[in-house]
C-alpha cells in the first residue's frame, strides 16, 4: 500500500466521521521490538535494518504518535551493541515513545520476582542510552503477555520494584489477538501465499472492528456513559506492517484522534485501582470492571480457522 493510498484513505475516513461523534483518543503501542521474527534475521543487520525501515515508512504518513516496547534480547550477543542502537533510532527519528518491556519477554508466572525485576533491569541499557542521547528520559514499562503477577504479594513486590525504578506502566485498554494472526500470516508468507495473506488480513481487520465494537461500551460503563482515552495494544510484525493503514482507517472512521501515550494515561480512568490478580493477561478495562465488583464480559475471540491455524503452527 502507497503512501499516497494511506493518506487518501485516512483523509476519506476523516471527513466522513459522523456530525457531532463522541470525541475518541487512542494511543497505540507497539510490542515486542525489533521485530516478531526468528532470531537468525534479527540478528543479520541487513534483514534487520530493512524489516526495521519498512515498518517505520508505513508509520511515517499516518502520524499515529505512537510508543514502542523493547525487548534488548532479541537481538543475539554479538551483535547487539552495535545494531540494537542502530535499529532503536530508526524509531526514534520517526518521532515516535520508546519503554521498556523487559529483556527476554520475560514470563513472571515461571520466575521469582527478583528474576523478573532483573530482566526489566536487563531491558533498559540500551533503550535508556538511546532516548538519553536525544535529551529524553527512559519513562514507560510495559508488562509482558500483560501480566503482573498471579498472587497478591507477588503483583504488589512487581509493582513496588517498578516504581522504585521510576516507571509509569503503560496499560492496555484494547486488547485483542493481532499476534494470533500474526504468527498464521508469516507461515503464509514463508510459504508464499499471497492469497492466504489477504484472506488473514481480511479476518484480521474484521476482528478488529468487532474488537471496537465491544471495548467501546465496555469503556464507556467506568466513566458514567463517556469513553476514556483508549490505549490500543499491537505488535511490531509483518501483518501489521502491511495492515496496520487499514486499521489506521477504521479508527479515523470511527472518530479518534491519535495521542500520545502521555495524553492518553492523563485520562482519570487511569487512576482507577486494580485488585486483579490471576495467573493471566487481561486488558485494564477489565480489572478496573472487576475491581469495580461488576462482572467481566470478554472480547471477541478471533475466527475459529485462525485459531485452528494457530495452533498447526505452534
Amino acid at each position: 500500500m502507497t503512501s499516497r493510498l494511506v493518506l487518501a484513505m485516512s483523509l476519506l475516513c476523516l471527513w466522513s466521521a459522523p456530525a457531532g461523534a463522541q470525541d475518541r483518543a487512542v494511543a497505540v503501542t507497539f510490542d515486542d521490538l525489533p521485530y516478531q521474527a526468528a532470531e537468525a534475521v534479527l540478528c543479520d543487520p541487513a534483514q534487520a535494518m530493512a524489516l526495521t525501515a519498512d515498518f517505520v515508512a508505513m508509520l511515517r504518513p499516518l502520524d499515529t504518535r505512537a510508543a514502542v516496547f523493547v525487548n534488548e534480547g532479541k537481538v543475539c550477543e554479538a551483535q547487539r551493541a552495535e545494531l540494537l542502537p542502530a535499529l532503536l533510532n530508526v524509531w526514534l527519528e520517526a518521532g515516535l515513545d520508546m519503554g521498556n518491556h523487559t529483556f527476554s519477554h520475560i514470563n513472571i508466572h515461571r520466575n521469582t520476582v527478583g528474576a523478573y525485576l532483573a530482566d526489566v533491569d536487563d531491558g533498559a541499557p540500551v533503550t535508556r542510552s538511546v532516548l538519553e542521547a536525544r535529551g529524553r528520559p527512559l519513562v514507560f514499562f510495559r508488562h509482558p503477555y500483560l501480566f503482573t503477577g498471579e498472587t497478591p504479594e507477588k503483583k504488589a513486590a512487581i509493582a513496588a520494584g517498578l516504581a522504585e525504578r521510576g516507571y509509569t506502566i503503560a496499560p492496555v485498554t484494547i486488547d485483542n489477538n493481532d499476534w494470533m494472526f500474526a504468527a498464521v500470516y508469516r507461515q503464509a508468507e514463508g510459504s508464499g501465499d499471497a492469497a492466504l495473506k489477504v484472506r488473514i488480513g481480511d479476518a484480521y481487520v474484521a476482528h478488529m472492528t468487532a474488537v471496537l465494537d465491544h471495548w467501546e461500551p465496555y469503556s464507556a460503563e467506568l466513566t458514567g456513559g463517556r469513553e476514556p482515552a483508549q490505549v490500543l495494544l499491537l505488535h511490531a510484525n509483518s501483518l501489521n506492517r502491511d495492515w496496520y493503514p487499514q486499521i489506521h482507517a477504521l479508527y479515523l472512521a470511527r472518530g479518534y484522534r491519535f495521542v500520545t501515550l502521555g495524553e492518553a494515561l492523563a485520562d482519570p480512568v487511569y487512576a482507577h485501582g486494580d485488585d486483579y490478580v490471576r495467573a493471566n493477561g487481561v486488558s485494564w478495562l477489565h480489572r478496573w470492571t472487576f475491581t469495580d465488583g461488576r462482572p467481566i464480559r470478554w472480547e471477541p475471540d478471533p475466527p475459529a480457522w485462525i485459531v485452528a491455524a494457530y495452533e498447526a503452527v505452534n
